[in-house]
């Protein structure tokens, strides 16, 4: 069975932990990234688990920290659920092309942190995120498959890729709309996945609610690219390290809503900015469910008979306190 590890924070100090009922067993070492921990503090994880020794405190006595851990590399793939494609505008079926983007790392933030809304940001978006950890280095190509893709992937995060669509879409700018601070809730748990775990990364229930409305609602088993061709995709294209975060893409419930010639016109670098904006802002001002501040997100992601659990996150919506440049 997998662990639950915690990278959390308690009078100013920063530890790592296993978490067992509603406690945390605090392990001995100090890791400095998520990598260390990889390298160095699984084994001690486990032995912990095991024999419950040790310091221990309340999971309602600390601050969760994000459990993946900066420098790294945030690999996301777009549209990757026929319902997220339909309400985007874009084609239903699986496309001949994985749609692969990237998030700065310093949006990275734990899971109960407040999001905060840029002052010029109108459409503040949801997307939950089952997120891969990445377990091994990758400096060139490699055949993946179901078989070996343990030697991959050593864990299972959840992530929320909150998203500024108004800069993300109107300026063709998916890195800066989607990379302001706390843009990525990950979190709380690190889920460390045992060998025989790995088949339920295509079985977890995935669920996300704004002020305990349901939004999305979804199964891994509807990803349209599957993480072990995903990996072989990116491993001819570039490296990857330990403890980078490969995050699968979200499902439909978004509060974006584009039809196809909506979605066209503001995607297309020909078009003035102005007439996209215009678009945009007449379609998108119809709509209510884009994030407002003093909204609650929650994110869940879990499988059906709750043996594995990555936790949940709640995050509040709050706004910029100072002026942030567009």
């Amino acid at each position: 069975m997998g662990l639950q590890i915690v990278r959390f924070e308690k009078e100013n100090v920063e530890q790592w932990g296993v978490v067992k009922g509603d406690n945390i067993l605090v392990l001995q070492h100090t890791y400095r990234s998520l990598a260390q921990f990889l390298d160095e503090g699984k084994e001690e994880a486990r032995e912990l688990h095991e024999q419950e020794n040790g310091e221990r405190v309340s999971l309602n006595e600390v601050t969760f920290l994000s459990p993946v851990t900066a420098p790294a590399r945030i690999v996301c793939q777009g549209a990757n659920y026929s319902s997220h494609r339909a309400e985007s505008g874009l084609e239903a079926n699986k496309p001949p092309f994985n749609l692969i983007f990237s998030k700065a790392d310093s949006s990275l933030c734990g899971a109960y942190t407040e999001i905060i809304r840029p002052a010029h940001v109108q459409l503040l978006d949801y997307e939950i995120e089952l997120g891969l950890i990445i377990g091994s280095e990758i400096t060139g190509s490699v055949e993946v498959t179901e078989e070996n893709l343990h030697q991959y992937v050593a864990g299972l995060v959840v992530f929320n890729d909150v998203s500024a669509r108004d800069v993300q879409l109107l300026e063709g700018q998916w890195l800066k709309g989607k990379s302001y601070r706390t843009f990525g809730p990950t979190g709380p748990y690190f889920y460390l996945l045992d060998q025989e775990e790995m088949p339920a990364i295509h079985d977890l229930e995935i669920n996300l609610w704004v002020n305990d409305e349901l939004r999305q609602s979804a199964n891994t088993n509807q990803l349209l690219f599957k993480p072990a061709e995903t990996i072989v995709e990116l491993s001819g294209i570039m490296d990857l390290s330990k403890g980078d975060l490969i995050v699968t893409g979200t499902t439909g419930g978004v509060a974006m809503n584009l039809a196809k010639e909506e979605m066209s016109t503001v995607s297309n670098l020909t078009i003035p900015y102005e007439e996209k904006v215009n678009v945009m802002l007449e379609s998108q001002s119809k709509l209510s469910n884009y994030l407002k501040d003093g909204d609650v997100v929650r994110c869940s992601i879990k499988s059906a008979d709750g043996t594995i659990d990555l936790g949940e996150q709640i995050n509040k919506v709050v706004p910029s306190k100072v002026t942030v440049s567009k």
